[in-house]
This record gives structure tokens, sequence and C-alpha cells, in this order.
């Protein structure tokens, strides 16, 4: 196999573990990466990439934030896409009469109005801190400086996260993408940036979709699986993300994504 780029996806994909990767991915990465760009490509906040990337030895690639709608390289900001003031006071404004907190993020800044245990998780998988905002004042602030959210993450119970999913999409829909992360986690992106929009824009003048082999493993990989040179699912992706993919190597906590690389790269 012959690939120009190498794409993947961070939780659940090349991470063998819920914060770090393995020695065997970086091993692996460090290989092949002086005749390929890796590029990482996550929902996460950039300094929760950031060590990520040093530990690959791939620091002088972009960096794919937020599920695209925030691209870096290095300190130079290559693109960003924000969910505008407005459209995050309707989604507070829904979320504040079914006890859903929310974690908003705004390039590397990230905001919860309380501490708790999925917050506590979240500090240690991804080694980052948020500030301890109430939601209303973090808006209040947005509002002056003027600026929106790049990621919005909805943090409720099952059923809470059941009852608000069908009124974002009918409210939201035509313009924000939303995702169920899990039971209880919804994570709110703009409609107009992807994962795959986000590689688009990173392809080198003869670069082109069909050179990049992608790996992932949840809704939000689909469009880029489907629509690179080569689309890799890890063995736990879900169902509809394995339905398209071109492969499907071993789990993640198998180290599914070294693996492949190791045997076809």
């Amino acid at each position: 196999m012959n690939y120009k780029l190498l794409c993947s996806d961070l939780d659940g994909t090349l991470l063998a573990t819920k914060s770090d990767v393995s020695a065997f991915a970086t091993a692996e990465v460090r290989r092949i990466k002086e005749h390929m760009r890796v590029i990482l490509v996550s929902a996460r906040m950039p300094k929760a990439m950031y060590y990520i990337q040093q530990d690959l030895g791939i620091l002088h690639e972009p960096l794919i934030c937020y599920n695209g709608a925030y691209i870096l390289h290095q300190e130079v900001e290559l693109g960003s896409t924000e969910i505008p003031i407005e459209q995050l006071e309707v989604i507070y404004g829904m979320t504040a009469l079914l006890a859903i907190d929310l974690g908003l993020y705004h390039k590397d800044e990230w905001y919860v109005p309380s501490d708790s245990e999925r917050v506590q998780k979240e500090i240690r998988y991804t080694k980052s801190a948020p500030v301890f905002k109430g939601t209303k004042a973090t808006i209040e602030d947005w509002k002056k400086r003027k600026i929106g959210a790049h990621k919005i993450m909805l943090m409720g119970t099952k059923e809470s996260a059941d009852s608000i999913f069908p009124q974002l999409e009918k409210t939201l829909g035509s313009h924000l993408n939303l995702y169920r992360s899990n039971d209880t986690l919804i994570e709110i992106a703009p409609k107009t940036a992807s994962k795959l929009s986000a590689i688009r824009q990173l392809l080198k003048a003869d670069e082109s979709l069909e050179d990049v082999i992608a790996f992932g493993d949840n809704y939000n990989d689909i469009d880029m699986l489907q629509h690179v040179g080569y689309g890799v699912a890890v063995g736990n992706a879900r169902a509809e993300v394995k339905a398209i993919a071109d492969h499907i190597t071993l789990e993640n906590t198998a180290d599914g994504v070294a693996h492949f690389i190791k045997t076809q790269l």
C-alpha cells in the first residue's frame, strides 16, 4: 500500500488506553513518518493532542482538532469554524430545563460549570484542565469577546440525553452536527466543518483524497473513512463505521492501528 497521508482518530482508535499511545504504536508511527505524513484528527482540544504528537515525533505536522472545526500547524491557525453565540444560547436554554451541564471549548480554553466524575475523567484522559465557571457567565464573557464555541459537550444522564437529542436535531440539526459519544454525552460541532473537510484543506498540490489512509471508530469518523483512499475501522468501532470501512483491524486495546501499520505499511 502506497499512501502519502495517514490520518487517525485518537480516542478509541490510535490510543490503546484512555490517554496514551502505546510503545508499539509510537515505534510504528516513528518508522513510517519519514515517508508518510501522519496527521492526528480528533474531537479533542489542541493541548490534549500536543503531548501525543510529541510522543509520536510529529510535532512538525498539522493538528485537526474539534472534529475539524479548528486546524493548527504548530502556532499557526489554518482554519477555525465556530458555533455562533446565538446558537449556544439556544442550547443552554434547552439544557437548563433538564439539568444537563455544558462543557464549552474555544481554541485551548475549556469551561465547565462545576466539578464532577465526568469532568475528572476528562482531565485524566486528556491531561488538560478546565476553568470552573458558570455557563451563563461564560456566555456573557464570550459575547464581549465576540467568540463562539469550537465544540460543546453536553453532560447529562442517559434519560436526559435521550430526551434532548431529538429536540436538538429538530431545532438545530440543519446548522450543527450532533454526535452521541456515549449514553450520557452529546458532542456538538459546526455543520460546515468535519474531519474530512479539514483533511481536504491540508492536502498539498500533488495530493488527493485517494492518497489518504484513515483510521476511526465512531460516528464522526464515517465521512472521513468513506471518502479517503482507504478507510480502516478498529475492531471496537460502532457497527455503522465497520459497515462502510474498507478494512477492519484489531481493537484499539490490542493496538489495531499499529498492527495494521506494521503488517500493511
